[in-house]
């Protein structure tokens, strides 16, 4: 693990409870994001099988495609944010793991969902990241990735009150379906949107993604 991995997990462990308490709920205010997740929920089960929401936090995402009917697991680089997402979602897998060495068999997933999983990733790493769902992913699974636009970096010192050392980058849409793209998906669809009100959400505007592997490789 690089130090700079570490860092992020180590933040992520000092916010957990506070964090979870902040979104647990959040989705209630977001419509449009559950009008995204229920069509990748109908997408996703369709083909049967396990899905994973990568960078899972306190389990949330997850929670919503249980209730759609959807086989889902969580992971999260982060231990004390799964010991959030299990103590709030006992009927759910979570377990710790990076995305930039997914703990899975090749082409065993049905669908991954990534909501701000790569916000404290820079660019230049996103490449491992996108081979690595690929490569876990069965053909013809589907991938929804959602993310900030714009292109600044963002290092707040505390979040929560709490002492953190992280960054937290922004894309263009552009470059993340051309890296999506390179490492083998199919872009299907991108969604846009402004924020929602500041007592809902950082005021930034966001980037969904639906992309699938191919249904064979060449």
């Amino acid at each position: 693990m690089t130090n700079t991995t570490q860092s992020v997990r180590e933040s992520y462990d000092r916010i957990a409870e506070a964090y979870a308490h902040r979104y647990v709920n959040e989705l209630e205010h977001k419509p449009l994001d559950r009008e995204l997740l229920d069509r990748f929920a109908a997408e996703a089960n369709k083909r049967r099988g396990e899905v994973c929401e990568v960078g899972c936090g306190p389990g949330h995402i997850a929670r919503y495609l249980r209730d759609k009917g959807t086989e889902i697991t969580g992971l999260d680089l982060s231990p004390k944010m799964v010991e959030q997402a299990r103590k709030l979602n006992p009927d759910i897998l979570f377990r710790v793991g990076d995305m930039m060495a997914l703990d899975f068999e090749d082409d065993k997933l049905a669908g991954i969902v990534a909501f701000y999983a790569i916000v404290n990733i820079p660019q230049t790493s996103l490449p491992n990241v996108f081979g690595e769902m690929l490569r876990v992913m069965r053909p013809g699974a589907k991938l929804l990735i959602c993310f900030h636009i714009g292109d600044e970096v963002v290092h707040p010192d505390e979040l929560f009150d709490q002492p953190i050392s992280m960054d937290f980058f922004f894309f263009q849409p552009l470059a993340i379906t051309t890296l999506l793209e390179k490492a083998g998906f199919v872009i299907e669809d991108i969604v846009e949107r402004g924020p929602y009100s500041s007592d809902v959400e950082y005021q930034s505007r966001r980037a969904y993604i639906f992309a699938k592997k191919p249904e064979s490789q060449p």
